[in-house]
């Protein structure tokens, strides 16, 4: 839902219920948000430093998810989306789109979960969110396969340009398929950290 400060998310997950996303921090915005907010599970993120952030925030809330990046990338189109698609042996890549959001999902041949992430279009921006992969599956090149089948599903949607938030571990993948740091992205959580960190 679009405010006049950025938007929120319902996104439903165990211990991320909600998500504020500021496209321009101030103090009075975050002291509002943050002093209204009072159920555990509802995230923040804005485009600042922690250091800028955490004094802002109400009792019950705290930094949380570690340092973060907002990054962007001009989409693949054509050939160059559809060569980065293909599942590895022993996995199996699928993809579905539901009310505008679309996932891929990998699996191991037995039906194990192995990575995952969603994009939604937005005109000619596609946003990428919750990308992962399990531990145990790291380093196989499935991070590489799930971005490359949701960038190329925004391109065939009309999308140009991407944006995602990123770990600092995902910023290094994400750097070398092109993508670039354009801010810092600061997360503050109302209640414990489900992630523990």
């Amino acid at each position: 839902m679009p405010r006049t400060w950025g938007f929120t998310i319902d996104v439903g997950l165990h211990g991320h219920v909600m998500r504020h996303v500021l496209h321009s921090a101030d103090e009075a915005t975050v002291r509002k948000l943050t002093e209204h907010a009072t159920a555990p599970g509802v995230w923040l993120k804005a485009f600042v430093p922690p250091e800028t952030l955490e004094p802002w925030l109400a009792p019950g809330w705290h930094l949380a998810g570690g340092p973060g990046y907002l990054m962007s990338a001009p989409l693949p189109a054509g050939h160059a989306a559809r060569a980065l698609t293909e599942a590895p042996d022993g996995y199996r890549l699928d993809t579905w789109t539901r009310a505008g959001v679309t996932r891929a999902l990998v699996r191991t041949a037995h039906g194990a979960f192995a990575a995952r992430g969603q994009v939604a279009v937005t005109g000619p921006g596609a946003v990428v969110d919750q990308v992962e992969t399990d531990p145990a599956h790291q380093r196989r090149g499935l991070g590489r396969l799930v971005m490359g089948r949701l960038t190329a599903a925004a391109a065939g949607q009309g999308a140009t340009a991407g944006v995602l938030g990123a770990t600092p571990e995902g910023r290094a993948l994400y750097e070398t398929m092109g993508w670039r740091t354009v801010a810092p992205l600061t997360g503050a959580l109302r209640g414990p950290d489900p992630s523990g960190t």
